[in-house]
């Protein structure tokens, strides 16, 4: 199963998380598109610990983090964890997986 997350808004923080983690346990090859408010998922430590394991492929909305950035949102020092790019990154996701999540 390969399996697709995308996060549009940060109170799904936990449920991104624990879907991730899941997939991993499995060893789901899995992709993880942040747009809009899902790129302050940047700022939870848990979801920080993902992105070092490099376990799964991220990428996320530039537009977003422009728009965020003033609210402490960054991807300084997760350039090489983290693609940033458009809504390419998006359809790329969802022609790569078998099962797409939207949170």
């Amino acid at each position: 199963m390969r399996l697709g997350i995308v996060v549009t808004d940060d109170r799904c923080a936990p449920h991104a998380v624990g879907l991730l983690r899941a997939a991993g346990a499995r060893d789901w090859p899995t992709r993880c598109f942040l747009t809009d408010r899902g790129v302050f998922l940047l700022k939870d430590p848990e979801f920080r610990r993902l992105l070092e394991e490099g376990a799964t492929h991220f990428s996320l909305c530039e537009l977003s983090i422009e728009r965020y950035g003033g609210d402490g949102v960054s991807v300084e020092g997760l350039e090489d964890r983290i693609i940033v790019g458009g809504q390419y990154q998006n359809a790329e996701l969802v022609h790569n997986s078998d099962r797409v999540l939207v949170l």
